[in-house]
């Protein structure tokens, strides 16, 4: 017997299928074991030594493939061809080893596509592990872990509310937060155009003004109202003629096959796809033997292939669509061993590939690499000037016609924040004609701030600064939204708060570490390692003998001089100049203390120097330029009752409003649903609201707000209101209602009870367990039974599949439970130890039963 070992129980099906009788194929499930998350994992000191360390959820696959791997003849190592595929078959093999399950002949292949004859080339052509990969992934994960595990504690205890900083995720950070910068520091510049509308034989077109008074003019050129409108009577005043018509041909080439990056960027431009999202329906449409590898940076096709696609383009179009020769594409990427094949359909006969997202990026897919073996578009361009007659004044009409459309019939490439100013169509004419002139129109405009970067546009500066590699780049961008460093909205790339903060720490304090020069050679340098170039050790050092002690001086240093260092650096963010020159840093409160950038327990904020007298504060996002500082206290009245004034204030936190003073005063958060007055406030303060006894147990029901919204509290349950208004409208008799039907699960279900399904999408097609969508406390979620994924914001839920829910729970499950978690549930065991005790005083309870959870969770903390 032969074993085959895969990642995933969907390529494990289907290659045992071609395989026969002789092999069984098993998965993985990804990685099987990694470095732990504590320290000491990785030893500097002792030739970077690794401690792994197997995951606790991969016992159950991990015993499966060692029971067959002592009964086999022959073990073949079949995961992904790339340096994450080379180091997981590399575990695997480790374990086996440590197990002493590992068979005599243990051999590698890899193939590009799960197509019968791919599988079959690949297990006759059989190879050893290859060890500079797998250096290379030790690596990176050397790197990372040091990287983290070093850095973040100096976050922790020097920048007060940092989570974490990861080595390549920082300097993406870095990018999103310098485009915000210079969109702040942007000044725009008015300028107007002058369009004359104009038709000739019947066609309308447009001209612009290019000279005026005997000079060219430029886009900047006409930069106020009282100039536009001199120039526009000049256009409207004149006689236009034809003097130059510049016709020139132009050929559009079709653009390579999809790479792993290109791929991310037009499934983001065309499809609205994340970078993470893509690369799950990727993954799938490959294990279904759809596409080739997804994971690559080559360009080139297979020679067979590109015959297969110069066949499809002949029978879809005419011959004249099929180029004289096959196109060749040539990758750019620097390491040739981990450049594969381009991303292409495994059949250029199927123009169809699943349903939903799968098949509208199979779509893509199929487009992109058909086209690249097409013909050239072939254009002609045109360039028409007038002039009128004193040749004074100049007009320009440009346009552009499509002659034979090649590629472009199929497939046009997507385009980041460009115009198309050339794609409009003229009439034709000839030097001295005189096309009528219908209108003449100026506009004002303004110069426009570089735009926010979408992942499409984030994912191609990343490659072109040679900043990690395509296959990290989906991981990277979700770490840094799941850290709340970036928001996304409308599809663009907001620093938060958070993520300024910390760029500034790190452009500050390890500059060198953050810069994208020294990020991009260090990823060169790791790839002369998965070439064969350079030692992983020796690359390890090199980082460890500079990096290591910068973190050690940093420590060392006071916390309020961190602070004050990052005072000076954001000064240009934070106390940004005022018009009327006067101190930036002057307290609106007080007038006489300075402020400046303080560090809390809960973040960073800006507080004034003359504390405890002035208590005035500001939240660290919100600077104090022009028309935006915060001019202190507002008093909104009196109180009757205390005969104190109540005021709105500004906070760390955001606004709220302040009964009293010192300890003894109230304070409430004002909601984002309430125009604010006093009457306002003075409920606000007064809440939690009593609306009386539940008829039933006797006890008081209220209505507060609380870190959630509004809600309704009853003996420990709760329900939810929709409105801040509620809270002081709703009666006895709605509150009762409300109650009870959260109670029924009409609302938030108390902690523990079942809830019913969104939906129910049926059973798992390989695992035959029920997929069903919930709705938990962070969101809608998929679940088996066993695993719970987390369903993405990018999805539309109404829209998911059976297959797409199902890849995300394998997703989910190959990963591995989430680290922090595991701690949580180490205590089981204690529990477990005292079971025996209360089973001796209820004989008729079965302790066996629970024995179950406390051996799972002793055996994630044995992972940790």
């Amino acid at each position: 017997m032969q074993l085959v070992i895969v990642e995933s129980p969907a390529k494990a099906k289907t290659i045992e299928k071609y395989l026969g009788k002789d092999y069984r194929v098993l998965a993985s499930y990804g990685h099987v074991r990694d470095l732990p998350a504590r320290d000491g994992s990785v030893n500097p000191d002792d030739s970077f030594a690794m401690e792994w360390e197997t995951y606790a959820d991969k016992s159950k696959q991990l015993k499966a493939i060692t029971d067959l791997a002592k009964t086999a003849d022959r073990l073949i190592l079949a995961t992904d061809p790339d340096r994450e595929g080379e180091a997981i078959s590399w575990h695997v093999q480790e374990v086996l080893r440590l197990k002493k399950a590992l068979p005599k002949e243990v051999e590698r292949v890899t193939f590009n596509a799960i197509t019968k004859p791919a599988i079959l080339h690949a297990m006759q052509h059989p190879r050893e592990l290859d060890t500079d990969l797998i250096d290379a992934y030790r690596a990176r994960r050397a790197l990372d872990y040091l990287v983290g595990f070093t850095l973040s504690p100096v976050l922790w205890r020097k920048l007060p509310g940092a989570k974490s900083a990861g080595r390549v995720q920082s300097v993406a950070l870095r990018l999103i937060v310098g485009r915000e910068r210079e969109i702040e520091s942007f000044i725009a510049q008015e300028y107007w155009s002058v369009i004359a509308e104009m038709e000739s034989d019947g066609t309308p077109f447009q001209a612009r003004l290019v000279k005026w008074k005997g000079d060219k003019i430029d886009r900047l050129s006409i930069g106020d109202q009282g100039s536009a409108e001199a120039a526009k009577k000049a256009v409207e005043d004149g006689r236009f003629t034809v003097v130059a018509v510049e016709t020139k041909p132009a050929m559009r080439n079709p653009p390579p096959p999809f790479t792993t990056s290109t791929l991310q960027q037009e499934a983001a431009r065309k499809l609205g796809f994340s970078a993470s999202h893509t690369m799950r329906i990727a993954q799938a449409l490959y294990e279904d033997g759809a596409i080739t590898y997804m994971r690559t940076d080559g360009v080139q096709m297979d020679p067979s292939a590109i015959q297969e696609a110069r066949k499809a383009v002949a029978n879809r179009y005419d011959g004249s669509y099929v180029p004289d020769k096959p196109r060749q594409y040539q990758t750019k990427a620097k390491n040739a061993q981990e450049a594969h094949e381009a991303i292409r359909p495994t059949d250029f006969s199927k123009d169809r590939a699943g349903s939903g997202d799968h098949a509208k990026l199979y779509d893509l897919i199929w487009k992109r690499a058909l086209a690249s073996q097409m013909a050239s578009a072939r254009m002609e361009r045109t360039t028409v000037d007038l002039a009128d007659g004193t040749g004074q004044t100049g007009l320009r009409a440009t346009g552009q016609v499509v002659l034979f459309p090649g590629y472009l019939a199929l497939y046009e490439e997507g385009k980041d924040d460009e115009g198309d100013e050339d794609s409009r169509r003229l009439p034709r004419m000839s030097e001295g004609a005189s096309p009528a002139k219908k209108a003449v129109n100026a506009e004002q405009h303004f110069t426009q701030p570089p735009p926010r970067f979408s992942e499409a546009s984030l994912v191609k500066r990343l490659e072109e600064l040679g900043i990690g590699r395509p296959s990290t780049y989906a991981s990277i961008i979700q770490v840094l939204k799941d850290r709340t460093y970036v928001r996304v909205e409308k599809n663009r790339f907001f620093a938060e708060e958070s993520g300024r903060l910390l760029t500034a720490f790190l452009e500050r304090f390890f500059e060198k570490y953050v810069s994208f020069d020294f990020t991009a050679e260090l990823e060169e340098e790791l790839d002369d390692v998965s070439g064969g170039r350079a030692a992983w050790q020796a690359v390890l050092e090199a980082f460890w003998r500079d990096f290591k002690p910068r973190t050690t001086e940093v420590m060392e240093q006071k916390p309020s001089d961190i602070t004050a260092a990052l005072d000076q650096f954001l000064e240009p963010y934070l106390f940004p100049a005022k018009a009327d020159g006067s101190d930036p840093r002057l307290c609106p409160n007080c007038g006489v203390g300075k402020l400046a950038l303080r560090g809390g327990r809960f973040g960073a904020f800006v507080a004034c120097s003359n504390y405890p007298e002035c208590k005035y504060t500001r939240r660290f996002g919100q600077p104090g330029g022009e028309g935006s500082e915060d001019t202190g206290p507002e008093v909104l009245g009196v109180d009757p009752e205390s005969g104190l004034n109540v005021e709105r204030k500004s906070g760390r936190f955001g606004p709220y409003i302040q009964l009293g003073e010192g300890k003894e005063a109230a304070r409430a958060s004002i909601p984002k649903d309430v125009d604010l007055d006093l009457e306002w406030a003075l409920k606000l303060l007064k809440l939690p609201r009593t609306i009386g006894n539940h008829p039933e147990t006797g006890n008081p029901i209220t209505a507060s707000i609380g870190r959630y919204g509004p809600y309704l509290a009853h003996d420990g349950k709760y329900a939810r209101l929709q409105s801040t208004a509620e809270v002081f409208e709703t009666g006895m008799n709605a509150a009762v209602v409300k109650l009870a039907e959260a109670a029924a699960g009409g609302g938030r279900p108390a902690r523990g009870a079942a809830r019913e399904p969104l939906k129910v999408f049926g059973k798992h097609p390989r695992t035959e367990a029920e997929i069903k969508l919930m709705e938990g406390r962070y969101g809608a979620y998929l679940t088996d039974g066993e695993t719970n994924a987390t369903l993405p914001k990018t999805i539309d839920k109404d829209a998911l599949t059976l297959e797409e829910a199902a890849q995300l729970i394998d997703a989910k499950a190959a990963a591995g439970p989430p680290k922090g978690k595991a701690k949580k549930k180490a205590p089981a065991k204690k529990e477990a130890a005292k079971k025996p005790a209360s089973a001796e005083k209820a004989p008729a309870k079965k302790p066996a039963a629970k024995k179950a959870p406390a051996k799972k969770a002793s055996a994630k903390k044995a992972a940790e």
